[in-house]
């Protein structure tokens, strides 16, 4: 599942919905719960399976459901499951247990609808303090879990702060949570997911946020607007300068598959440039549709 660029897109606007799927997005997440009135829920609800059951096979679809102690939670996926979203996006995914919370309900749901249990993808997203603190310990918790993903502007409203400095940089505290964040995707050895740009009428601002995600390990970014998507994929993708030194670096290793250390153009090289070289050649792959 190619994870660059994530589209949050109201699953009741109609006409965002059709923007969205026309787009260049990996994935479309149509949205059940921050961007759909209470009072619309049911109807978002019939709207997003309108979707899944026209559903072509680019992008992906995701659902992003309403939290597990919302009255919400469980008619949202007894309506999706049947339709076989790509994944499931867990908002406020506070513990280990909420995951596997999920985890039983999606196979439950899985197996009563004749669908192969594990077919459908969990996305966790982290937007509270206490997400911040626990996702160390989601390694292991679910083969389904593909990613972790970051939400800057709702955990600032959990601390009750800004998100960022007037110059666009994350405060302290939410800066530390994202720092927490890619290390337990390391651990869980699934992509973090960078939070989305605010202000689609700002491309400054969105540049210089994808660079330092782009610089910090994450694999992609959440976006709220289709001209977000060009700038985002962009830099996620790896130039080709980088691309032929990590093909270099393979074909060293896989030529000397004994060696722990070996020296390219003049360099020293060992296992962990070997790991970097991989990472690299997935995303290039991932970039290519080839997996």
């Amino acid at each position: 599942m190619k994870l660059q660029t994530l589209l949050f897109c109201p699953a009741d606007a109609e006409r965002k919905v059709s923007r969205a799927l026309d787009s260049a997005a990996d994935a479309v997440i149509l949205d059940l719960e921050d961007s759909v009135a209470a009072s619309a829920k049911a109807a978002a609800r019939s709207a997003a399976v309108h979707v899944l059951a026209g559903a072509t096979t680019r992008p992906d679809l995701v659902v992003r459901i309403n939290p597990q102690d919302t009255c919400w939670y469980l008619p949202d996926l007894v309506a999706v499951v049947p339709h076989k979203p790509r994944a499931v996006l867990l908002p406020k995914c506070t513990s280990p247990d909420a995951l596997r919370r999920l985890d039983h309900h999606l196979e439950a749901l899985e197996v009563a609808n004749g669908l192969p249990a594990g077919m459908i993808a969990i996305l966790a997203l982290v937007t509270e303090t206490a997400a911040s603190l626990r996702c160390m310990a989601y390694d292991g918790v679910t083969p389904r879990l593909r990613a972790l993903l970051f939400g800057a502007e709702d955990l600032a409203a959990d601390f009750g702060i800004s998100p960022r400095h007037v110059d666009g940089t994350l405060t302290a505290p939410i800066a530390a949570a994202r720092a927490a964040l890619l290390v337990a995707a390391a651990q869980a050895q699934v992509p973090a997911i960078d939070t989305p740009w605010p202000d689609p009428r700002d491309p400054a601002g969105l540049q210089a946020e994808i660079a330092a995600a782009v610089r910090d390990g994450f694999a992609g970014k959440l976006c709220i607007h289709p001209n977000q998507l060009a700038p985002v994929a962009a830099a996620f993708t790896p130039p080709p300068e980088r691309v032929r030194w990590a093909e270099a670096v393979h074909r060293l290793f896989m030529d000397h598959p004994t060696s722990g250390v070996l020296v390219l153009n003049g360099k020293m090289i060992d296992r962990p440039h070997l790991k970097l070289a991989e990472r690299i050649l997935e995303a290039v792959a991932c970039t290519s549709d080839e997996v």
